[in-house]
C-alpha cells in the first residue's frame, strides 16, 4: 500500500512549526503586522515551515547569488537571505512600492539590508536586467501566476548548473486536480506545471509544503 503524505490538522501544524526552527521575535512580528495591516492580502505570505525549509535548502546549496520575484512584506526574501553564503545576494523583484515598504523595514531589524536589493517594476522587464550567462545559484518565483512561464524562461537560462529555481503555490489550494478548473490563475497552473514536467533541462520535485513547492535543479 502507498503511504501518502500526512493531512495537517491545525494542532500538527503547530507542532511541526514548533519542532523546526520556529520562528523567532523578528519574523513573528512580520507575520503579526501582515495580517493586521493586510487582512484581504495576508494568504500572500509563505508558510513559516516553508521559510525554515527554504532557509535551510539556501544554505545546503551554498547559495551565493539569488533571485526572489514577488517579495510582498519580506518574510520569503528574509529566509534567502539569511541562508546566503559569506557576501552572497539577494535581489528581489516587485512591483509594490506599498508591500515593499513592511519588507524593507524588516531586512534592517533582521540584519539583512546589506544582503538584498530591491527593484521595483514588472520583473517580466526588469528581470532582462540581469546578466544573460547562467550565474544564478537560486531563484524563487512566487508572483502573478499566469506570468509563471515568463519567469521561468528568464530563469533556467540565467541558472547555473545545479543551481536551484523553486515554485511557490503550484498546488493552488487544492484546485489544481479541478478538470475544469474557473480562475486564470489555475488554469496557467496547471500548464506551468506540465511543462516544468516536460523540461529537459531541469530534473524537479512537487513537495506537498504549505501551498505546494517545486524545486527544479538545473541540469
Amino acid at each position: 500500500m502507498s503511504k501518502e503524505t500526512l493531512t495537517l490538522t491545525g494542532a500538527l501544524h503547530d507542532y511541526v512549526v514548533a519542532n523546526g526552527s520556529e520562528p523567532d521575535e523578528v519574523v513573528r512580528d512580520l507575520i503579526a503586522e501582515t495580517a493586521r495591516v493586510l487582512p484581504a492580502d495576508a494568504e500572500m505570505q509563505i508558510a513559516p515551515e516553508q521559510a525554515a525549509f527554504m532557509t535551510l535548502l539556501t544554505r545546503v546549496l551554498g547559495a551565493r547569488r539569488a533571485v526572489e520575484i514577488g517579495t510582498f512584506t519580506g518574510l520569503s526574501s528574509i529566509a534567502i537571505a539569511r541562508g546566503l553564503a559569506e557576501g552572497g545576494r539577494l535581489t528581489c523583484f516587485d512591483v509594490s512600492d506599498e508591500f515593499t515598504s513592511i519588507a524593507r523595514r524588516y531586512w534592517a531589524r533582521a540584519g539583512l539590508t546589506d544582503r538584498i536589493e530591491l527593484r521595483l517594476g514588472p520583473a517580466a522587464e526588469t528581470l532582462g536586467a540581469l546578466p544573460q550567462e547562467p550565474h544564478l545559484d537560486l531563484a524563487f518565483i512566487d508572483a502573478d501566476k499566469t506570468g509563471y512561464l515568463g519567469y521561468w524562461e528568464q530563469l533556467v537560462p540565467r541558472m547555473r548548473p545545479g543551481g536551484l529555481i523553486l515554485v511557490d503555490n503550484v498546488l493552488r489550494h487544492g484546485h489544481i486536480v479541478n478538470p475544469s478548473p474557473s480562475d486564470a490563475g489555475t488554469v496557467a497552473m496547471v500548464e506551468f506545471n506540465r511543462r516544468v514536467l516536460e523540461d529537459p533541462r531541469v530534473e524537479s520535485v512537487l513537495v506537498p509544503i504549505a501551498d505546494g513547492l517545486t524545486i527544479a535543479r538545473r541540469l
